[in-house]
């Protein structure tokens, strides 16, 4: 049975090489939180105290403005990075997808490239031999397939690691809006595509700034500003409340700076 329990979890980023005093100030200025002045770097925290619980049937929508936590929370939870604090429990097989570059040789041609992104999505031998089949046919490259990724339009590119993505099936999808872009005839064909594997997992999580995609696909909604979250519940209870909150100044990040 698929699940997501997350217990107070946190995540700091390094910000690397903040020697400069106006760099420094600049930092401390923008993110908050006094701290002594002292060669070193400074960590930006993503997440803070995050504790999160979803069971089949769950489709969750993250919300937020940018900057709040939703990408590093997906990443998290896609396996990407780990918890420094707290615990992350996921039991289920998750398919991520949520990268642009997705392990993507652009030497390569695009039938090469098939084999790494499916490794690092945890597809079987026996689903990569069909993405091989499936990838180049639904992907409509026709002849490109074969030429160096180097070569493709973004439009290709799109059709090429969609295709990847969507050629592993599993029990929790973690995903962002980035597979909306392209041009109208890839998004209309890729909906139905999308359609099928959004059916066939157990649990989804998407991060959007679209409110009507939310409404539209997920029964619970989680609000998320400055790494922590505000809110979780039905979509009429919580959208109504962050757009009342978004009118609302955003306070600072917390970050600290760490000595060398």
């Amino acid at each position: 049975m698929a699940s997501v329990r997350l217990k107070d979890v946190s995540f700091w980023y390094p910000v690397y090489d903040v020697t400069g005093r106006s760099l420094k100030i600049s930092l401390m200025r923008q993110f908050g939180r006094n701290a002594e002045k002292q060669s070193g770097f400074v960590e930006v925290q993503a997440l803070s105290g995050v504790s999160l619980e979803l069971k089949e049937g769950d489709r969750i929508g993250l919300i937020g403005r940018n900057g709040a936590g939703k990408s590093t929370l997906l990443k998290m939870l896609a396996g990407l990075i780990h918890a420094q604090q707290g615990e992350v429990k996921i039991q289920g097989r998750v398919v991520p997808l949520i990268s642009r570059g997705l392990g993507i040789h652009p030497e390569l041609s695009g039938f090469q490239n098939i084999d790494v992104p499916m490794r690092l999505l945890g597809a079987t031998e026996a689903e990569i031999r069909r993405a091989k089949q499936d990838v180049p046919e639904w992907s409509g490259l026709g002849d490109f397939i074969h030429l160096p990724v180097r070569t493709y339009s973004d439009g290709m590119r799109a059709r090429l690691l969609f295709a990847i993505c969507t050629a592993v099936r599993g029990d929790i999808l973690v995903m962002d809006e980035w597979l909306s872009a392209g041009d109208a005839e890839f998004v209309n064909k890729a909906q139905a595509r999308l359609n099928e594997v959004l059916n066939e997992a157990r649990i989804v999580v998407l991060a959007s700034h679209s409110i009507e995609i939310i409404r539209k696909m997920c029964n619970l909604v989680c609000w998320i500003e400055r790494g922590q979250v505000v809110m979780v519940g039905a979509p009429d209870i919580v959208l109504p409340a962050y757009l009342k909150g978004a009118e609302q100044p955003l306070e600072v990040a917390d970050t600290r700076v760490v000595s060398t």
